[in-house]
């Protein structure tokens, strides 16, 4: 059974595009792996280093990805800043990081023009604080996006430095986990690129949003003026709205208006009430958990001693056979 590793960053709420993207693929791992998903609360300190409620924020994410479907039964969901652990291999690997090599990061480089004002230590560092998350479970398998395989690459740089270093086979070299054609883009609701918080809060669908939240937003969804002829290729913005409505609605439904599109019949009006009405019904089961969740606080509090319980057996194990690997004796 391979063991797998991921992070969850504690900003912002759950939104169709995370859920269709690796979420549920999530899911489908803790039945088949030995998984670890943290919530990287000491990771979002590079950008955001004095947040309003972080507390808050854990909690919220917590409490979305059990209601999207995590089992805290199945797989280790565990706080990062729970696990000290994470923090003590992070400074072993800063003591055989170069410089130099952090510094040609793609995502360091990015990260200082986007924030000037901010560059610390913890934004050069963040790949050794990556690795650190992954090989203290010793993790065979990584779930990454695009901008995250340098991240894994060095993290295997890391791993097999250290080997080198004390002459040892410990750490394993772990690989991407690759989803292919199971990964599913969900488009944004402003017409371009992918559903995401970064476009602003009007063009994504979170999992939390209220019915009326989501029918605002659907109805300012770009479209254009409609075609002009029978059958044409369908833009890019009128393809997004096809796209949204083929993971939420009934297949009749998307046939419906496909054939309006192509007779030159289709009101994007009446598409687009139709997919805020399925949008409601498609998160109403999510809402609810999450409602119902946020109410429980006595579950909230078990689900996240379990996690640390659970991460701290394994993340203490490696500690502690590190410490010894490289020389560390009590007296």
């Amino acid at each position: 059974m391979e063991t797998v590793v991921s992070g969850i960053r504690p900003t912002g709420n759950l939104h169709l595009g995370n859920y269709f993207g690796a979420l549920r693929n999530f899911i489908q791992m803790q039945n088949e792996h030995n998984c670890f998903f943290f919530i990287a609360d000491y990771h979002s300190l590079t950008t955001h280093p004095t947040p309003h409620d972080l507390h808050g924020n854990v909690k919220q994410v917590l409490v979305e990805y059990l209601a999207a479907g995590l089992d805290p039964e199945k797989a280790t969901l565990y706080i990062q800043s729970d696990v000290p652990e994470t923090a003590e291999l992070y400074l072993f690997l800063n003591m055989n990081a170069y410089i130099g090599e952090l510094e040609r990061c793609t995502s360091f480089k990015d990260k200082i023009r986007q924030q000037p004002q901010n560059v610390n230590a913890g934004l050069l560092t963040y790949p050794t604080l990556m690795a650190a998350d992954i090989i203290l479970h010793k993790a065979t398998k990584v779930p990454v996006g695009k901008d995250q395989e340098q991240h894994l690459e060095m993290t295997r740089q890391f791993s097999n430095r250290f080997n080198r270093m004390y002459n040892v086979e410990y750490f394993p070299e772990p690989q991407a986990f690759n989803f292919g054609q199971a990964l599913v883009k969900i488009p944004g609701l402003n017409g371009t690129g992918k559903m995401g918080k970064s476009e602003g809060e009007g063009n994504a669908i979170f999992l939390a949003d209220e019915p009326a939240a989501i029918r605002k937003k659907v109805m300012k969804a770009v479209t254009d003026a409609g075609p002009t002829e029978p059958n044409q290729t369908k833009p890019e913005v009128i393809e997004n709205i096809f796209q949204l409505m083929r993971v939420v609605s009934a297949p009749e439904t998307v046939q419906n208006f496909d054939e309006q599109y192509n007779n030159c019949q289709i009101r994007y009006g009446d598409m687009k009430k139709q997919l805020a009405e399925d949008m409601v019904a498609f998160t109403a089961p999510f809402r609810e958990r999450i409602n119902e969740l946020l109410s429980d606080e006595a579950y909230i509090s078990k689900v996240a001693r379990m996690g640390k319980e659970k991460a701290q057996a394994s993340a203490s194990k490696t500690i502690r056979e590190v410490r010894e690997i490289i020389g560390f004796k009590s007296f």
